[in-house]
């Protein structure tokens, strides 16, 4: 039956190839969808685990937690160091980690922070060990595997968070120095270069000291010698440092202690200073629902499309067993069965249903892989290629039953002809 439903088939490459090309296209839709959907929604969570609020400067409360947690977008501004002091005094905080950002290397995000960063995420060190000093970083498993760069290896940042292809805007007097490199984690992490805050304070040439009670005990000293020299030197260097640029940080993740802290914070926080702090989880849920009207519009469209093909397909299946009636009921005449010549025709549908379907999750892994090459979103989300989704084949079974639907009614009229009738008519 299968030679005979393949011979069929190369009789009319045509016809055969534009019904296995819309079926195709209808299973890719579906696809990715799919893969979307799913990776997505589960990279949002994985990221966001272990992480209740994201502390930021003023502005959308969705680009301080895609710019802090997922890192896809640009952080909403900075904030003073001591907001950060200040939240780690809170009883209801149980973790604050601060993040700087601003410089990339190759596209990967040059992040400072402390040990609590990789802690909250569980990481551990694959090679080398973690930083310990200024101008040391450790990689995160992707950029180690796509740059290529092992320990020791020193590279300079570029300023911006977006690759630079010119490379006028390194950082050529600060170089960093790779000391470790992370297991993968399967979240952000994997994606980032690690670094202390300090390394990117002395990157763009702010001046960190720890306190400035040196300077407010010289300017008492002068203001008692009431030294007019020295009164307007001590001007002067107020005003320069005043020029100078303040140690800041871009946002601190924060994780509670206890339940109260998720009723009293987030609102303290909003309505008494002039910061503003945003749930992931809340933020996140509510970009999934942005766009799952979007994705059920589509994956609506994709079943329609898959209907259509087997519309098409009964079409053309029907009329190609009208015509070929002279053969189908000498090959009754010559000793086939009716339920052999019923499965040829079956075998035939499937096998066109089979080619759409396999060609059309082949195409749907294509364009995932063209378009996270294409797009830096997509790549920086953690979109997969390579990975197959339990989903898809409940989508292959399905079209394999459209093309099975789609033949079994022209098959039926197998049982109806009247062979003598027909080979008179043939003859």
């Amino acid at each position: 039956m299968i030679r005979l439903a393949w011979a069929y088939m190369r009789d009319r490459p045509l016809t055969v190839g534009l019904n296995a090309l819309l079926l195709g296209i209808a299973v890719a839709t579906l696809v990715l969808l799919l893969q979307f959907a799913t990776q997505a929604g589960e990279r949002f969570e994985r990221d966001a685990r272990g992480i209740d609020l994201v502390v930021g400067a003023k502005g959308s409360p969705l680009q301080l937690v895609l710019s802090s947690v997922y890192h896809i977008d640009q952080p909403t501004g900075n904030i003073p160091l001591g907001e950060l002091a200040r939240l780690r005094a809170d009883p209801g905080v149980g973790k604050a980690v601060p993040l700087a950002l601003g410089d990339n290397f190759k596209g990967f995000r040059i992040v400072g922070s402390d040990s609590g960063l990789l802690d909250l995420y569980g990481a551990r060190i694959a090679q080398g060990r973690a930083f310990a000093r200024p101008s040391e970083v450790v990689l995160g498993a992707d950029v180690a595997r796509r740059t290529g760069a092992g320990l020791g290896q020193k590279f300079v940042g570029s300023h911006g968070l977006e690759t630079d292809p010119d490379g006028e805007q390194g950082h050529d007097h600060a170089p960093f120095e790779t000391v470790g490199i992370l297991a993968p984690t399967g979240t952000a992490l994997d994606r980032l270069i690690i670094t202390s805050v300090e390394s990117v304070w002395d990157v763009h040439g702010i001046a960190h000291d720890e306190h400035d009670d040196d300077h407010e005990g010289e300017a008492g000293h002068d203001h008692a010698d009431h030294d007019d020299h020295d009164h307007d030197s001590q001007h002067h260097d107020e005003a320069l440092q005043a020029e100078a640029p303040q140690p800041e940080i871009t946002a601190i993740l924060v994780r509670y202690r206890n339940a109260a802290a998720a009723m009293r914070l987030p609102t303290q926080i909003n309505r008494q200073t002039a910061l503003q702090a945003a749930a992931p989880a809340a933020e996140a849920a509510r970009l999934l629902g942005l766009f799952g009207s979007v994705i059920e519009g589509a994956r609506l469209f994709g079943w329609l499309l898959a209907l259509s093909a087997g519309l098409s397909l009964f079409v053309a299946l029907w009329s190609a067993t009208r015509a070929r009636a002279g053969d189908l009921a000498l090959l009754r005449v010559m000793g086939a069965t009716p339920g052999a010549v019923f499965g040829t025709i079956l075998v035939e549908g499937l096998l066109i249903a089979a080619i759409g379907a396999v060609g059309g999750i082949a195409l749907a892994h294509a364009a995932m892989a063209a378009a996270s090459s294409a797009f830096p979103t997509i790549s920086e989300l953690g979109i997969s290629a390579l990975r197959f989704l339990p989903g898809e084949a409940l989508i292959l079974g399905a079209a394999l039953t459209i093309g099975l639907v789609a033949a079994a009614i022209p098959a039926i009229r197998i049982f109806r002809v009247d062979l003598a009738e027909t080979l008179a008519k043939y003859s």
